[in-house]
């Protein structure tokens, strides 16, 4: 059993350390179904600073997990259109997995989706990730697959899926 992991707000400072958390799980979570080049092109396209930066003045709420002092992932949530909140990433470090730091910062999402007054708090999850089993224990529902195109000849073969609120 492990310790409750401890959920904090992230800010500026802490770009670095979601980068190199991305760069660890990022090859981890999709080396089976997605080619090195997608990979690569989607870590600098989401992941550098420059991105990341402008997704936090977008508003975009980033959350750090830390286990003993350390930071083994993060999420990102964001209040989109129509009164709906979007779960834009969770990641935990391959190595501390099935300490609960997943399930916290998907808690903390939703309790900033609920917090906005937010109908739903959706994402999009590869056809082929496990992460959707995860995603499916918590109350999330697939609503429809998507076939979306990011550019560099590279496309997201995904599964949006929602958590639906009852205000």
């Amino acid at each position: 059993m492990y310790p409750a992991p401890h959920i904090r707000e992230a800010s500026k400072n802490d770009i670095a350390t979601i980068r190199d958390i991305a760069t660890i799980t990022w090859p981890d979570a999709y080396r089976t179904y997605i080619s090195m080049a997608q990979l690569n092109y989607m870590l600098d396209m989401m992941y550098s600073d420059d991105s990341l930066l402008d997704q936090m003045n977008k508003g975009h709420q980033f959350y750090i997990a830390e286990l003993d002092g350390e930071a083994i992932g993060f999420a990102s949530v964001s209040k989109e259109a129509n009164n709906t909140c979007k779960l834009n990433k969770l990641y935990v470090l391959p190595t501390s997995q099935k300490t609960g730091a997943g399930k916290a910062l998907l808690f903390k999402t939703i309790d900033f989706a609920t917090s906005v007054a937010a109908n739903c708090l959706y994402l999009q999850v590869n056809k082929q990730n496990n992460a959707q089993h995860f995603y499916s224990k918590h109350g999330f529902r697939v609503r429809e697959a998507a076939v979306l195109d990011i550019g560099g000849g590279f496309v997201m073969d995904d599964y949006i899926m929602e958590l639906v609120f009852k205000h």
